[in-house]
């Protein structure tokens, strides 16, 4: 890419190039552009393995218009950690940048609820100053639509397919801003790209809170969930507007409902958009229905303390 080119993206704020490889209608692309947009040029980024690693980088070329790190699955959190910790030690001798530079590490749900978890958590008990932002497709897409913890229970992925005796996924998604809210840190947020004011406002909400903020970004995957690339804006409006992924942010402990959605539609229309739920009899559907609208309910108390 020629050097003005790349300048006149700087200036518009783009700092995340076009020209990547991500599948048609990746939902996931889409929240990575909006957020490095909210985050601004002067950002370092440690990401994880994962989709946006492979499209984003193919040798000798880069798609990011700001410091990157391609890091391991296990390690990212730490990785941004021993950034922040540099900065900070840098700054106290006098030798660091004169401007506040925000340190952020970026994975997918694999990379944050599974095979990272350790080094995210202990980043967040020791309060390091940076963002993390996990990209939820609930599976491992990039290596072959692998169920992970993040995967909702009836999908089908190629580890857990349906069967006789099988519906799919057989547990439950791993709640984890509610783990991120354990750990008593300053902010924590869901958002969507279908939602790209509500998402912007939370990730420059997040940049501005002092010490660790966690971000947990719902990413449609049209390879991964069998569903059309045209759909991948209505499904993420889908999943909020029938409460399978509400939108809300923890500030200090405190919760609030940042899209209120006060009748639920039914999750049928979401389910019946995706082949990965094709499988699933009414009594799993309702099981799940019910699920979704209790936690909802506990969401909204939770917002009314």
């Amino acid at each position: 890419m020629k050097e003005e080119t790349v300048q006149k993206l700087k200036d518009n704020g783009e700092l995340f190039a076009p020209g990547h490889r991500s599948c048609i209608g990746c939902g996931e692309v889409l929240a990575v552009r909006q957020v490095c947009k909210a985050l601004g040029k002067d950002t370092i980024i440690a990401n994880a393995t994962g989709c946006m690693e492979i499209v984003s980088s193919p040798f000798p070329t880069t798609n990011w218009l700001v410091p990157w790190i391609h890091t391991l699955f296990e390690n990212t959190a730490a990785v941004a950690a021993g950034i922040e910790s540099g900065l900070k030690a840098m700054k106290r001798k006098g030798r660091g940048p004169a401007q506040d530079v925000t340190v952020v590490a970026m994975g997918g749900d694999g990379a944050t609820a599974d095979i990272g978890f350790q080094a995210l958590s202990g980043a967040l008990e020791r309060g390091h100053n940076f963002i993390y932002v996990c990209y939820d497709n609930e599976a491992y897409m990039n290596t072959g639509i692998q169920r992970s913890s993040a995967t909702p229970l009836g999908a089908m992925t190629s580890t857990s397919p349906p069967g006789k005796k099988s519906i799919g996924q057989v547990t439950w998604k791993k709640d984890m801003p509610a783990i991120a809210v354990a750990h008593n840190i300053p902010y924590v947020a869901t958002a969507c790209p279908s939602y790209a004011a509500d998402l912007v406002k939370k990730v420059k909400k997040a940049k501005e809170t002092p010490g660790p903020a966690y971000l947990h970004i719902f990413s449609v995957c049209p390879t991964g969930w069998r569903s059309k690339p045209e759909l991948s804006i209505e499904l993420g409006r889908l999943a909020v507007e029938t409460g399978i992924f509400p939108l809300y942010e923890v500030e200090q402990g405190k919760y609030k409902i940042t899209k209120n959605v006060k009748e639920l539609k039914s999750i049928r229309d979401y389910l019946k958009s995706q082949g990965r739920f094709r499988h699933l009899t009414d009594d799993i559907v309702d099981q799940i229905q019910q699920q979704v609208t209790e936690k909802y309910d506990q969401l909204r108390r939770k917002a009314e303390m």
